[in-house]
């Protein structure tokens, strides 16, 4: 039987084999296609939300927060130097995986590291992204509300002078057999965070007016207590 760890791994591997392939000149179009082909041969067998398995953005249209109902893969062209994000979402089976990066190419070569980039804006947001996830396994505990989640991250997200550009403001969502099934890391959910079997974390950033956003996203679950990344 399928699990989620299995499925996350499909996402993870397509990540890396997508983001070795960057290059100056590929159309957005062109990733996407490349990396869902990948999930494809990996073992995913379909794409749960909206059918989509790639969702790309780069340069200043990282910024754009969209329903998988309303994206259309941007007419864009890769440039030297790009930011790009890469969100990923196989299936296989009954079971999703969910996986986000923000990549960089630096001089037309893909970064393996995406915090090792010159651009001094775009590894302040790279490594603010990872300081939240941190922060996330230290402040989750079982017994924690979707809703306490969503303001005490929401607040570290101000106190690192970013701010939250999800289309619905929320910050990730659980793990569920069907998308309308989710629920949300958001205000008014009172749920317990251990009523689900896993969720997502994937705050969607930007410096206050700036014209780059940042994605990092893992499905997470409780071992022994402790959140743990899938």
């Amino acid at each position: 039987m399928t699990d989620e760890a299995e499925v996350q791994q499909i996402a993870q591997q397509a990540m890396e084999l997508t983001r070795a392939s960057l290059r100056p000149g590929q159309t957005l179009a062109d990733v996407r296609a490349s990396c869902e082909a990948r999930l494809l041969d990996l073992g995913a067998d379909a794409f749960w939300y909206w059918g989509i398995g790639a969702f790309v953005f780069a340069g200043t249209g990282t910024i754009a927060s969209v329903s998988g109902r309303d994206y259309r893969t941007p007419d864009h062209v890769l440039r030297e130097d790009e930011l790009v994000t890469l969100d990923l979402s196989p299936q296989r089976g009954d079971v999703w995986g969910d996986f986000a990066r923000t990549l960089v190419i630096e001089g037309g070569v893909p970064l393996e590291d995406p915090a090792a980039t010159s651009n001094e804006e775009w590894r302040s947001g790279i490594l603010a992204e990872r300081q939240l996830h941190a922060e996330l396994r230290e402040v989750a505990v079982p017994d924690m509300t979707f809703e306490e989640l969503a303001r005490r991250m929401n607040e570290r997200v101000v106190a690192l002078d970013y701010e939250n550009l999800d289309f619905l403001g929320n910050l990730g969502h659980s793990i569920a057999w069907a998308s309308g099934d989710r629920v949300y890391i958001e205000p008014g959910n009172r749920a317990r965070l251990d009523s689900v079997g896993s969720f997502t974390f994937e705050p969607h950033i930007r410096r206050p007016g700036g014209s780059y956003g940042y994605k990092h996203e893992d499905i997470y679950r409780f071992v022994d207590g402790r959140l743990s990344p899938l």
